[in-house]
Order: C-alpha cells, then sequence, then structure tokens
C-alpha cells in the first residue's frame, strides 16, 4: 500500500485555510500588485518603487529590491505576467507537493534574491553589454519560477507536456530548451529579457534538487527538539528483580501472576495505540512542514502500520 492510499486522518476538522497553499499566496500577490499598479498608474507608479534597480550597490539601504522586484509584472502588457503564473501554477503544484508548504516559501524566495543577485553582478560587470536603458531595472517572477521549473524537472523529467496544448515534449527537452536559449541570450546581450536572472534561478533550482537540500535545516533546531523530546518519551525505569531470599517469607512486595504470551492488558494496549497516534501526528506534521520527500524509512513503516491497525479495527 503506497503512503497516500492511507485511512488515516488527523482530524475531522481541518484549520481555516489549510488548503490555501504557497503558489496560490505567491499568485494572488503578484496578480493583485499587478492589478493596482495599472489602476494606479497616473498617481503612483508601485513598479518603480519595487523593481529591482541596476544601482543597488550605490544604494545598500534599498536591498529589499531583492525580493520585492519578484512581485511586479510589465503594467503595458498582461503576457508577463500571464506566462510567469502559468507557469508557477503548472509546476509550482508539484514542487511545493514534494518540499511542503514552509520549505516551498523558503526556497521560493531564496530563488528571488539569488536570481536578482544574479542579475545585479553580471548588469554591472559588464555595463557595456548592449543592455538597453529601459532593462536597468529587473522586475518578474522570472527567475523564482524557473528555479521551481527546474526542480520539476529534475524530480519529473519523463513528465509529458503540451507545448501550445497541442505538441507533446518530454519535460526534460522543454527544460534543455529554456537553459540553451537562456544562456545565449546571457552571453549575447543587448534584449530586454533578464536572461541572467533566468540562468542563476535555474541553476539554484537543479543544484538544490541535485543535493537534496533543505533550508529549513540551516540553523533549525527543531529536529534535535524533537529527537530529544523522543528519547525523554522513550527512557523507563527499569527496577531489578526481586528475589525469594530479600526478607522473611511472605513479607515482600506480592508479585502479579505471569501473562500468557502475547496476552496485554488494556492499559498496554491504549498505551501503545496513544504513543503510535502521537507518532503519525508528529509525522504528518513533518509532511506538512517538510514535504514527503523527507520522511525515513521508518517513518513510511509507521503509517503503514498505522492505517493497518485502523483497518483492523474497522472490522
Amino acid at each position: 500500500m503506497g503512503l497516500y492510499d492511507r485511512g488515516y486522518s488527523r482530524g475531522p476538522s481541518a484549520p481555516f485555510l489549510a488548503d490555501w497553499t504557497a503558489v496560490v499566496t505567491i499568485m494572488v500577490a503578484n496578480i493583485g500588485i499587478w492589478v493596482l499598479n495599472l489602476l494606479a498608474a497616473g498617481d503612483f507608479r508601485i513598479n518603480e518603487f519595487l523593481a529591482l534597480q541596476a544601482d543597488l550597490p550605490r544604494h545598500p539601504l534599498k536591498i529589499w529590491e531583492l525580493v520585492t522586484y519578484g512581485f511586479v509584472h510589465d503594467a503595458m502588457s498582461p503576457w508577463h505576467i500571464l506566462n510567469n503564473m502559468l507557469m508557477l501554477w503548472f509546476f509550482g503544484q508539484e514542487v511545493e507537493y514534494l518540499l511542503g508548504r514552509a520549505e516551498f516559501y523558503r526556497f521560493y524566495f531564496t530563488a528571488l534574491v539569488l536570481a536578482g543577485l544574479g542579475w545585479l553582478i553580471s548588469t554591472n560587470l559588464f555595463p557595456d553589454g548592449g543592455l538597453p536603458m529601459a532593462a536597468r531595472h529587473l522586475l518578474g517572477a522570472s527567475g523564482a519560477v524557473m528555479a521551481v521549473f527546474a526542480v520539476f524537472v529534475w524530480n519529473f523529467p519523463h513528465q509529458t507536456v503540451y507545448v501550445m496544448g497541442v505538441l507533446p515534449v518530454p519535460v526534460w527537452a522543454l527544460g534543455l530548451l529554456y537553459l540553451v536559449v537562456d544562456v545565449q541570450g546571457s552571453v549575447s546581450g543587448g534584449s530586454s529579457v533578464a536572461h541572467t536572472a533566468h540562468v542563476a534561478g535555474a541553476a539554484f533550482g537543479l543544484l538544490y534538487a541535485w543535493r537534496g537540500w533543505n533550508l529549513g535545516d540551516f540553523g533549525d533546531i527543531g529536529d534535535l527538539q524533537t529527537k530529544l523530546a523522543r528519547m525523554r518519551r522513550g527512557m523507563r525505569v527499569v527496577r531489578p528483580p526481586e528475589d525469594d531470599d530479600d526478607g522473611p517469607a511472605g513479607v515482600g512486595r506480592p508479585r502479579a501472576a505471569p501473562r500468557a504470551a502475547g496476552d496485554r492488558g488494556d492499559d498496554d494496549r491504549s498505551a501503545e495505540d496513544r504513543n503510535l497516534d502521537e507518532e503519525v501526528d508528529r509525522i504528518l506534521e513533518k509532511i506538512s512542514r517538510s514535504g514527503e520527500s523527507s520522511l525515513t524509512a521508518a517513518e513510511r513503516d509507521t503509517l503503514t502500520r498505522a492505517s493497518r491497525r485502523l483497518k483492523e479495527r474497522q472490522r
């Protein structure tokens, strides 16, 4: 039985907005800011305030631009935001399912920063590379989206996608095509498309998937605390058996009658069930936090055992 063919749950009621994914949240933020920028274009251009400017090294206090640029898009054309959001929707959902919501947020925002830095470095190192003045600022989520796409390609290389909804292509071939175009565009320059941001984002995504990173592990002591708590729960006081000659006959503590093999009391069985339920809750919380791929073989066996036990109760 597979992991997701399980017959248990954490409870009948789910927290409010529990199914509100990171992908949906990021899409809503991008679309909302695009609409606001379109409506306020005559009074206050949001893009000019949030975009990543090429002169950021001379204005380090605007460091927040390394994140905010990923939430603004070309207000003159809907195609810029439409392409980015469609890619995020199609590929981001599976990646978030693998990583978990919290880790996906960490991954996405790290990709935004690294893609912005890649573009910033290339723009300042090669200021005479034919870059038009219109491209002296960076806006759009495409760098982070390419990182998400790279993780998808790494994990599902043989997945078929339909280009223009008609032409079936394996996703690894589409990823390779994107990479070639972006590398060529980065070398040749002279384009308003931020190819260097795409390459930086894709490189981070591939490295992240290849190395099996989890950004939540850096400086996070949560796992250590969990292990210590489990160690404390597993500790038991073991008393040596009482000998018959520890005092006068009939004075020692009375001994319980031995149980037959496999005959456990209700208290022992209930305690075991409670421990199993607590372990299942912890594992499900880990899936929500870090994704299904973070589970160990022992944790998968625990879920399978819990599902089997629940089915036995229902018979």
